[in-house]
């Protein structure tokens, strides 16, 4: 049985033949409207959704399946204090396969352990969003024709911002990618992403405060908003709600080519004069959305139907390495609510250590 935690487990050439299935989906949907007659996907939704959730549900039943779940944690037993452990032994009893979105980072993976189904990561707090990597791959691949050679501006929220994140790693394997990173000091993106995915792989990278500074050189430019739900104190979120505000007098100093990308919902960091340049294709980034999902689930489905692993709660598969007495210290850490879960940790060629969930380096 497979699960999709990270944009990582693909390799490329599973990414192009996804992209492949996606393309042949939007060519002859009617190919594939009974493709999943019979089969159930489960949409746990901890936190709100629009675009994942509806996309994902829309997938399910333009292949001829069948959808159940919830699209808040109010609306479930995790109200009453239930763990996600067990909310996804219970519902994996009742799906062929699941997708979920959780408030917390690593608890995706903590389900990956009690599921008799695949789990699709739905975004984990600012950790990762694999599908909206995809999402955001099968639009450059129409937009743009390729993945190599681009410069990619990311813009926004770089430190909370999970489809950044996921976007960056992905992208990071493909030959001249450049970066070029915008953002107020406070939402720098993540030292452990930066130094993963862009500085050990010798790829250029610029960090810009100022958008109008570094549109002229961009490709793609890739929005985010300022995420309010991810700020502890509302003074920071209203001192940095506005740090960047794309107009069309500013997208005027664009590349004819640039496309500008956005993973939605969008608040005001996006004029919406913005919406009328053929340049900016967020929404029809949105429309590719459904379609890499479909061929998604469709993957994993295929490659589970040869028998459901049921998870031996006493013997989960936990990392070897471990640090005695260890606590991860980020709050956002699933390790932080989940019942009984138990601190462990991963050690580098480095000899540094890093939590198994989240992965947040013990400092």
């Amino acid at each position: 049985m497979r699960h999709l935690l990270n944009i990582l487990e693909l390799s490329t050439d599973e990414i192009d033949r996804l992209i492949a299935t996606a393309d042949d989906i939007m060519d002859a949907p009617e190919k594939y409207q009974n493709a999943c007659s019979g089969k159930i996907l489960a949409t746990l939704f901890f936190e709100p959704s629009t675009r994942t959730r509806l996309s994902f549900e829309s997938a399910m039943l333009g292949l001829g399946g069948k959808v159940l779940g919830f699209s808040d944690s109010s609306s479930s037993s995790a109200k009453k204090g239930e763990s996600v452990a067990d909310t996804i032994a219970v519902a994996s009893a009742y799906a062929d396969i699941i997708a979920m979105r959780h408030p917390k980072e690593g608890a995706p993976l903590v389900a990956s352990l009690h599921s008799r189904v695949p789990i699709i990561n739905g975004g984990d707090g600012g950790h990762y969003h694999p599908t909206q990597t995809l999402t955001d791959l099968l639009t450059i691949r129409h937009e743009k024709g390729r993945f190599d050679g681009l410069t990619v501006g990311l813009c926004g929220d770089l430190k909370f911002g999970r489809t950044v994140h996921s976007l960056i790693e992905a992208l990071s394997r493909y030959a001249g990618v450049r970066f070029v990173l915008i953002s107020p000091k406070e939402l720098e993106l993540p030292p452990v992403v930066r130094e993963e995915y862009i500085e050990k792989k010798g790829i250029p990278c610029k960090v810009c405060r100022s958008l109008e500074g570094a549109m002229g050189e961009l490709d793609i430019l890739y929005m985010t908003r300022i995420q309010r739900e991810r700020f502890a104190c509302e003074e920071d979120y209203q001192r940095l709600k506005d740090s960047y505000i794309l107009t069309p007098e500013k997208l005027g100093a664009a590349k004819p080519d640039c496309i500008v990308m956005h993973p939605l919902p969008r608040v005001n960091e996006i004029d919406v004069q913005v919406d009328n340049d053929p340049r900016a294709c967020y929404f029809r980034q949105a429309y590719y959305g459904r379609y890499i999902r479909m061929a998604l689930i469709l993957m994993l489905l295929e490659e589970g139907k040869d028998g459901k692993s049921v998870p031996d709660k006493a013997h989960l598969p936990l990392p070897e390495n471990r640090l005695p007495g260890g606590v991860c210290r980020n709050p956002h850490c699933i390790t932080t609510t989940e019942q009984g879960l138990e601190q462990c940790f991963t050690r580098e060629g480095s000899g540094e250590y890093r939590c198994f969930y989240c992965e947040t380096k013990v400092e």
